[in-house]
């Protein structure tokens, strides 16, 4: 596998060498100093170029920065839509492991690209005439403190749809209810990461698709948001729902408090009595009595 000043020394001589190119920047995890040092971190690059359609007609210009398993860019896919407007990526795992996540960024969009992301670094200004950009940081990715209305939503969003989950375990459609499952569980994760941002004073961030959540809770939290992660067992999933509710509704409790609310248990009540009697209906009813 190459080392990291291999695959930096490398973009930056072909970004050298090629007059289109006018700057080079890099973000993500390799700028940002609170994200462990692992083999698996992406090298995200970005080319600020001139005469992007250049590149474009020549697909295989990126082979020059090595041996690939498999390459994915989104924007010229049909599957997926372009969310990146007038920028290209390139997303390029090779054989000796490496992966460089490339964006090429249109010369008219530079002062855009140094402003959007405060983990962006300059390694290389052919111009010289790209802003000062601060030292790198993730505070825009902090767990940010939810209004009152937030956290109205987010409690509503929780019961709601877990009657959604209720009807699909009632139809036999494991899919239908393990795909809501996972949205109510979305707002289990939002809850439990304000938790931490109070506990915390909202100066961190728990990473994308919470994955430093475990650094944050107690070991009895986490075991139990484990337990809400079922296989496709019908007796399991509703398992998992219940065990999401009593989770829930202590950490909404704590999170009410800080933000000296109320929690609606009254309303969380009457959605766990009516999903009940979903869960007791016998399986060719015609009306939820």
């Amino acid at each position: 596998m190459r080392t990291e000043q291999e695959i930096i020394d490398l973009v930056l001589k072909v970004a050298r060498e090629d007059d289109r190119v006018r700057a080079v920047g890099m973000n993500g995890s390799r700028t940002n100093p609170n994200v462990p040092k692992d083999p698996f971190r992406d090298y995200d690059m970005v080319y600020v170029v001139t005469d992007m359609q250049s590149f474009l007609d020549e697909p295989g210009w990126v082979d020059v920065f090595g041996e690939r398993i498999i390459m994915q860019t989104p924007e010229a896919m049909e599957l997926f839509p372009n969310e990146l407007g007038n920028r290209f990526s390139y997303l390029m795992l090779f054989t000796d492991g490496s992966r460089i996540d490339l964006i090429l960024v249109p010369l008219e969009e530079k002062l855009e690209y140094c402003r959007e992301d405060g983990l962006t670094v300059i390694l290389l200004d052919k111009d010289q005439d790209l802003p000062v950009i601060p030292p790198p940081t993730d505070r825009e990715y902090w767990v940010q403190k939810p209004s009152p209305q937030c956290f109205a939503d987010c409690c509503n969003e929780f019961w709601w749809t877990s009657t959604y989950v209720a009807k699909g375990l009632w139809r036999q459609e494991i899919l239908y209810a393990l795909d809501h499952l996972n949205l109510v569980r979305a707002m289990l994760l939002k809850m439990l990461e304000w938790k931490v941002g109070f506990e915390t004073g909202f100066l961190l961030s728990i990473g994308k698709n919470a994955k430093f959540l475990d650094r944050y809770v107690d070991r009895n939290t986490w075991e139990r948001l484990l337990e809400t992660y079922p296989p496709a067992d019908y007796e399991r999933v509703w398992n998992s729902l219940f065990k999401m509710w009593d989770l829930f509704e202590e950490t909404a409790a704590a999170v009410a408090e800080h933000l000296a609310e109320q929690y609606l248990f009254a309303e969380a009540e009457k959605v766990k009595q009516y999903v009940r009697r979903v869960q007791q209906l016998k399986p060719d009813a015609k009306v939820i009595d």
